[in-house]
């Protein structure tokens, strides 16, 4: 019978087969949704889909895409920004 923190279907299963033959199950929680853009709502390529715990692990390159706006808004969406910039129509403070 698994502990009673580890009844609960939020945490997800993993069967792992140990060196001695037997299989255990390790209780992990999920993975977290994807990163969006602030702007779309359209999902981020290169933020990767870890908890934040694992997140810190990472160097900070590999924690966003290294440019600007890089983890918080699509390449799209900053590419209208800056048109928008430069046409004077909008101000980034």
């Amino acid at each position: 019978m698994p502990r009673p923190r580890h009844r609960s279907r939020s945490l997800r299963r993993i069967y792992v087969r140990t060196p001695g033959g037997r299989t255990v199950i390790h209780y992990e929680k999920g993975k977290p949704s994807h990163a969006r853009c602030a702007i779309c709502g359209a999902i981020l390529n290169g933020v990767p889909r870890l908890r934040p715990v694992e997140l810190r692990k990472l160097p900070k390159s590999l924690r966003r895409p290294e440019r600007m706006y890089g983890g918080v808004v699509c390449p799209k969406c900053l590419k209208a920004l800056l048109k928008q910039t430069i046409r004077g129509t909008i101000s980034i403070a």
